[in-house]
């Protein structure tokens, strides 16, 4: 066999071939260091004297689906000039290893496309040996997101279970990378953060979150020269929600042939206009509703209409559109719509912030979905530490996302 094969094929660095043996359906090379490379692994002389050797069997990426593994020569070294003896360690793989540095690297591929148990199936090895590869891979390049290039970060919080579990992340908006996650919510989730990011000097110039007061609080205090943009689409929600509350209330102070119009109209509602299909007359079915009830009619009209404030040609125009939304809001005799006039004139510096910074939590919400895919897939995570790698490389999937 070919030494350059061993060298192009497998990553063998420094050995020769001495014979191919298949033992029980697996691929067995034998290999040796070459005469040449004997030197000391401390001081690098070729003064040394040999003790003996010691094979060592790793495995190494399969041909086709036979295993292959490379049963190396390990000699024992005496160094004459520093007087130290040791074993040679192999180039191609780590102290304490039972495989390749290629076998790895084929490993972590795989984990990209299939889960842990299928890449353990499908190379014959056991379900740990997968997870401990893919683990060491991701403690090393992502156990630490670099923040000190950080401008604009997006903060939210993901509920993953039951029984009220969240995590709190933030994201990298530039790169799309999460670059902290913590178990809980709030303000006190975000601690560590703050803490890391003053240390790295990071100049953040804008952070999206919604309107929660643990956030805003914990924003202005730890970062006062950012801007703080309140994300459109949590905005949008607030004004479903709201809608929602209102057709309830009146369905239930309705009488009964009003009631039947209103029921089942909730997603209608909260649908834009040009989302209503016309082949299951929703907008026949919504136009009969709004019509005999003036209070849903304007609450659902003035929703849609602030649709207009993120499309304004600049911030004084938009300033103008939502203080006088904000004033015929708390005009008219309507609960939902006056306190969301309220919700919003307190709120005003950060929708209008948009405009100086047009982010949103749009990307974390994305990323989110990667979570609890990654959750799902794996039937939850009892490594907890294994799961925050993950998340961490989650911006890196290509293909399906996988557990």
């Amino acid at each position: 066999m070919s030494t350059s094969i061993l060298y192009h094929g497998f990553g063998l660095r420094s050995q020769q071939h001495q014979k191919t043996d298949y033992v029980d359906g697996e691929v067995h090379f034998y290999v040796t260091l070459k005469p040449k490379h004997i030197r000391c692994p401390v001081c690098g002389t070729r003064q040394v004297i040999r003790h003996g050797t010691k094979i060592r069997c790793l495995r190494t990426v399969p041909i086709g689906r036979k295993p292959v593994k490379i049963m190396v020569s390990v000699p024992r070294l005496e160094c004459s000039r520093c007087e130290v003896t040791r074993r040679v360690q192999p180039p191609f793989t780590q102290k304490r290893l039972s495989y390749t540095k290629q076998f790895a690297r084929f490993v972590i591929d795989l984990c990209e496309v299939m889960t842990i148990q299928d890449v353990a199936d499908y190379l014959d090895v056991s379900w740990g040996l997968v997870k401990g590869i893919h683990k060491r891979y991701l403690r090393k390049n992502f156990s630490k997101p670099r923040l000190a290039d950080l401008k604009w970060i997006a903060i939210d919080e993901i509920s993953i279970g039951d029984n009220y579990r969240y995590l709190t992340v933030v994201l990298d908006l530039a790169s799309g990378a999460v670059v902290y996650v913590a178990k809980g919510k709030g303000a006190d989730a975000l601690r560590p953060f703050w803490t890391r990011l003053g240390r790295a000097h990071a100049q953040i110039q804008a952070v999206a979150t919604d309107m929660s007061r643990a956030y805003i609080s914990a924003v202005l205090e730890n970062l006062p020269e950012a801007k703080l943009v309140f994300d459109r689409f949590h905005i949008r929600k607030l004004f479903n929600d709201k809608i929602t509350t209102l057709r309830r209330d009146l369905q239930r102070e309705a009488e009964e042939t009003d009631r039947d119009l209103l029921k089942g109209l909730r997603w209608l509602l909260v649908k834009n206009p040009e989302s209503l299909e016309e082949d299951r007359d929703e907008q026949q079915r919504l136009h009969e509703a709004l019509m005999v009830n003036k209070p849903l009619a304007l609450a659902y009209y003035m929703k849609d209409e602030f649709r207009r404030f993120w499309e304004m040609r600049d911030k004084k125009k938009a300033a103008r559109f939502l203080d006088d939304w904000i004033r015929r809001a708390k005009a008219t005799d309507i609960a939902v719509l006056q306190q969301l006039g309220r919700t919003l004139e307190n709120h005003r510096y950060g929708l209008l912030a948009w405009y100086d910074y047009p982010i949103s939590t749009g990307p974390l919400e994305g990323v989110n979905n990667k979570i609890k895919t990654l959750q799902r897939q794996a039937y939850g995570y009892r490594d907890q530490e294994y799961f925050r790698l993950r998340i961490f490389a989650a911006h890196t999937a290509k293909y399906a996302l996988i557990g």
